[in-house]
């Protein structure tokens, strides 16, 4: 079977890609859960117009996206956590806490899933993340986690 992911998939592939799954997985997994589509003439006909659509949206955003990335480059973004008398974090930073750090000191908002941590972040210290937006629109950002 023949099918458009509409989100990005481990394993299987990024958002739009059009891949082939078996029958079973692709018919009572993959569908239903809104992950794809099947790649027939219509839907590969409204998933073409939604390429095109993002794709613009993100060249526009390209430019204020690296000399955002040249900005934390230069001044790490701190994101503020509490913390017990080993500077052991309670709890842990995510991506969402990342995001929010972001808009706070740069005032441009990213989606949270479009930020992933390369490591669990349990103490004070620099971390580094990956900020994906496409195939060839991938950046390493650093921060920095703080007491709060």
């Amino acid at each position: 079977m023949e099918i458009i992911l509409i989100q990005d998939v481990e394993g299987l592939g990024y958002q739009y890609d059009t891949v082939k799954v078996k029958d079973g997985y692709g018919r009572n997994y993959l569908i239903p859960k809104k992950l794809a589509v099947v790649a027939n003439r219509t839907n590969k006909g409204i998933i073409a117009e939604r390429v095109r659509q993002t794709r613009a949206k993100e060249d526009k955003m390209v430019h204020k996206i690296e000399d955002m990335v040249e900005r934390i480059k230069q001044n790490p973004i701190k994101v503020g956590a509490k913390v017990g008398t080993t500077e052991k974090i309670f709890g842990s930073v995510t991506n969402v806490q990342l995001a929010d750090a972001i808009k706070q000191q740069t005032g441009i908002e990213i989606d949270r899933r479009k930020l992933t941590i390369l490591e669990d972040v349990k103490t004070l210290g620099s971390y580094q993340a990956s900020l994906y937006f496409r195939e060839d629109l991938k950046y390493t950002i650093d921060f920095e986690v703080v007491a709060e």
